[in-house]
């Protein structure tokens, strides 16, 4: 049986219009069949058969193949218009899931860790009852369901496969169910909502030896613990402090015995930050360091760096349209978290890029339930009373925008 909706102070469920309330026993059915079957980036074959099924008999026209495994469905509502876009990410991780539940992945490793599964079946949902529901506004309506949010980045491919294109979009929207709000809150602003993505591997080459003959050696693992300490002083010393910003090594690996002094060290990180200015600086700013101090030591390196994704900026247009609508779902501006950017990065950030647009977080969280974990843990779900919501806020958003 699928749970009645439970009443959060920030939401009245009676916002949400009784045709898509209706409708949340298949969206849970939908969902589930989708987090028993986690597909990684590229892979998602499973997962796009679903969605064309599932399209094919709403009798929605559609593309498939688009990058890979991506899918555009396309809504007309045969009265002249404007274009919008939804966009849905449908890949999962290589996690294994710890949850005790029916619905747990059948895939050995792999997981729908981050709600990839929930966006999916809200972007399904509101294409149904968008097609049911076409004289209800003007123009079309393009969903996109995107293969490889996670990695290596699928947004792009699609880009350059023309989603965007024929006909134009005018503006995009897409939304991210998110376990740091809890259920019946909307997170959304305009600017900056989501940090650059950029990322590094470094290779520390010195001289082995004898743990207790240094003077012989160029010892690696000294060399990498001086660049460690120095690479921190570019966000505290020479990014202003009104910006944000962040350098993090999340790996050191250096050595084999205790008492021998290893040749090569080797380490790799991220670099995060909103203001798009800091393209390129901080690629620049690290092998500056790491050279200056690999010259002190004698030693040599080997650095890649790349940019993985830029900022997600929201367009001040389209967040204030996102918020209008969610303050007629959830009621009251307590409902609305507006002081909600996150260091996580995204590639809807590259739909951003080419279109007016506004990516939003929908709260899934209901720690009463046990349902708060993080994003990326192997425990992670969400409350799915959060997935008719979903459609209605895609739902009032289309309506708005193109009438």
């Amino acid at each position: 049986m699928i749970s009645t909706f439970p009443q959060a102070n920030s939401l009245n469920y009676s916002q949400i219009r009784l045709k898509i309330r209706n409708f949340q026993a298949q969206l849970v059915e939908w969902r589930r069949y989708l987090h028993q079957r986690p597909e990684l980036g590229f892979q998602e074959e499973i997962t796009a058969t679903f969605i064309a099924q599932k399209l094919t008999e709403m009798g929605i026209p559609h593309e498939t193949g688009i990058a890979k495994t991506g899918i555009v469905a396309t809504i007309d509502s045969s009265y002249p218009g404007p274009i919008l876009a939804i966009r849905a990410d449908m890949d999962a991780l290589p996690i294994h899931e710890e949850n005790e539940v029916p619905y747990r992945s059948l895939h050995e490793g792999t997981m729908h860790a981050c709600g990839h599964d929930g966006h999916t079946t809200i972007a399904l949902g509101t294409a149904s009852y968008l097609w049911q529901h076409r004289q209800d506004f003007k123009g079309t309506v393009k969903i996109i369901f995107q293969p490889a949010e996670e990695s290596p980045g699928g947004a792009k491919p699609m880009i350059e496969a023309g989603v965007l294109k024929n006909p134009d979009v005018d503006g995009i929207i897409g939304l991210h169910l998110w376990n740091n709000l809890p259920l019946g809150t909307v997170g959304v602003r305009s600017g900056p909502l989501m940090a650059a993505v950029e990322c590094f591997r470094l290779n520390i080459f010195g001289k082995g030896g004898h743990g207790a003959m240094p003077h012989q050696t160029i010892d690696s693992v000294v060399v990498s613990a001086q660049i460690v300490n120095a690479l921190q002083s570019i966000v505290s010393r020479n990014v202003n402090p009104i910006d944000s910003a962040v350098v993090t090594i999340g790996e050191l690996h250096a050595g084999t015995a205790l008492n021998v002094i290893a040749d090569t060290a080797r380490m790799s990180g991220t670099v995060r930050y909103f203001n798009p200015e800091f393209e390129g600086y901080f690629g620049q700013r690290i092998e500056e360091i790491v050279k200056g101090i690999c010259q002190g030591y004698g030693a040599d390196y080997e650095l890649d760096y790349w940019r993985l994704y830029p900022p997600v900026i929201n367009n001040e247009t389209m967040a204030e349209l996102v918020k209008s609508v969610a303050l007629e779902v959830v009621e009251t501006p307590a409902g609305i978290a507006p002081t909600c950017q996150t260091m996580g990065g995204e590639d809807m950030s590259f739909f951003l890029e080419e279109v007016p647009g506004c990516y939003f977080f929908l709260g899934s969280a209901n720690a009463e339930k046990g349902l708060n974990y993080p994003h990326h843990h192997p425990r992670f779900d969400f409350d799915e009373t959060v997935l008719p919501l979903g459609v209605e806020m895609f739902v009032r958003c289309v309506e708005k925008f193109c009438n």
